[in-house]
């Protein structure tokens, strides 16, 4: 699973620049593209995936460690599991927030486990030497193809099956990496006979994504069972009766040597009071950025739930 620093480095280049970043978030403090050395000892780096639910899940790790008198440093919008994997592996970050059944696909391309139980047991199976899975949480934010309500009725689809016979009538879009992990397009195509028309490259269920949906650009999506914008417009997510996207249960990834006993009861006990309702919520927050900030939702949701 080892890539070279300098393929990460110039993977996040790219990556950084198409989010609209101001720079490498992996950055040496020279401003080069080089991978930073490991944090001190007694720090605990927390990053990020490059959308908000990821930001927020990881700005709850920081925080709640930071009031146990933990030192604590943010490394946020890293971007895709492809690029922040391997940072954690090289020691760049030590924590983030992760996806059971994508991290599985990571470390064990072969695995056919789906259910949650099967994926968090494989899962800790596989991990590297360096790393190693906490408690799963019940919250799940998987992938899905999500259609407009009018795809819907024309295909007569509730699911990706239902859409199969109909899949090269239509552009998907999502973010670049879709067109290769097995659970992507590749997985769409094995599993559903689904091959679109065409794809087209946007973002990690974000706002560009949503955009092309909405005005036609695109006819499917891949977008996040989280996301409020589903139900806010009345959309539908294909529901998956193979089982092309795994269970998807929130947990930490974190470095071995930075999982003390203090740190592993402050993460689990975040893990515990984690639901896919909260997910919603706070995702339904992060949307409206004039009122809300990934430090203010954390805030709030840390001490809605005495965590605080």
């Amino acid at each position: 699973m080892k890539r070279t620093l300098a393929v990460l480095a110039g993977a996040m280049a790219l990556v950084v620049t198409a989010c609209g970043g101001g720079g490498d978030p992996l950055a040496g403090s020279s401003g080069g593209s080089a991978a930073q050395p490991p944090a001190a000892a007694e720090t605990i780096r927390v990053g990020s995936a490059n959308f908000p639910e990821s930001r927020v899940l990881a700005e709850i790790y920081a925080q709640a460690l930071t009031a146990k008198g933990v030192t604590v440093e943010r490394q946020f919008g890293i971007g895709s599991r492809e690029l922040y994997f391997p940072a954690l592996e090289d020691g760049s970050i030590d924590l983030i927030p992760e996806y059971s059944g994508n991290l599985l696909q990571e470390v064990n391309p072969q695995t056919t486990a789906t259910s949650a139980d099967a994926v968090y047991a494989e899962l800790q199976q596989h991990m590297p030497p360096s790393l190693t899975v906490l408690e799963q949480s019940q919250a799940e934010n998987k992938d899905a193809v999500v259609v407009t309500s009018e795809t819907a009725q024309q295909y007569n689809a509730r699911s990706i099956a239902d859409l199969a016979p109909n899949c090269g009538q239509l552009v998907f879009g999502g973010p670049p990496e879709f067109t290769e992990r097995p659970y992507g397009l590749p997985g769409l195509e094995r599993i559903y006979n689904c091959k679109f028309s065409d794809f087209r490259s946007l973002d990690a269920g974000g706002p560009t994504t949503v955009a092309a949906l909405a005005d036609g650009t695109i006819q499917a999506a891949d977008l996040f069972t989280t996301d409020p914008t589903i139900a806010d417009r009345g959309w539908v997510a294909l529901e998956d009766p193979q089982n092309n996207f795994a269970a998807q249960r929130v947990l930490p990834l974190i470095n071995k040597q930075k999982a003390s006993d203090g740190v592993q009861q402050t993460l689990n006990a975040i893990s515990a009071k984690l639901t896919t309702e909260g997910l919603i919520e706070m995702n339904r927050k992060l949307n409206d950025a004039a009122n809300n900030t990934v430090e203010s939702v954390a805030t709030a949701w840390l001490q809605q739930n005495n965590l605080g």
